[in-house]
């Protein structure tokens, strides 16, 4: 079994809810989200994160908007919808039941 592989797995799945927690209070552009998510440690390339917000936009969940930029190309900002608020909420119940249950489990003697 492949420890790295498994890690990675684990990433993938918290990687839309923590985007989505990025920009629960600010819009941000693609960069910004990207320090935001190496910041804290998840090891994530610009691959991986485009295509899930362009899903994230077509899902309804998040709109963009582009803002000229004195220090190169135009950027696109992120920002939730009203449905990626109320999606984001539900995801935190989620999150806080999960990881109570992995606490419990893996706290276990």
């Amino acid at each position: 079994m492949n420890i790295e592989n498994t890690k990675a797995q684990m990433r993938k799945g918290v990687l839309e809810f923590c985007i989505l927690s990025v920009l629960k209070d600010k819009e941000a552009y693609t960069s910004e989200i990207l320090y935001s998510l190496k910041s804290a440690k998840l090891l994530v390339v610009e691959g991986t994160v485009y295509p899930l917000l362009t899903r994230l936009k077509n899902d309804g969940l998040l709109n963009y908007r582009w803002e000229e930029s004195l220090s190169g190309p135009p950027r696109k900002y992120y920002e939730l919808t009203e449905l990626g608020q109320t999606f984001l909420n539900e995801l935190n119940g989620t999150w806080t039941e999960l990881s109570d249950a992995v606490n419990l489990i893996t706290k276990q003697k």
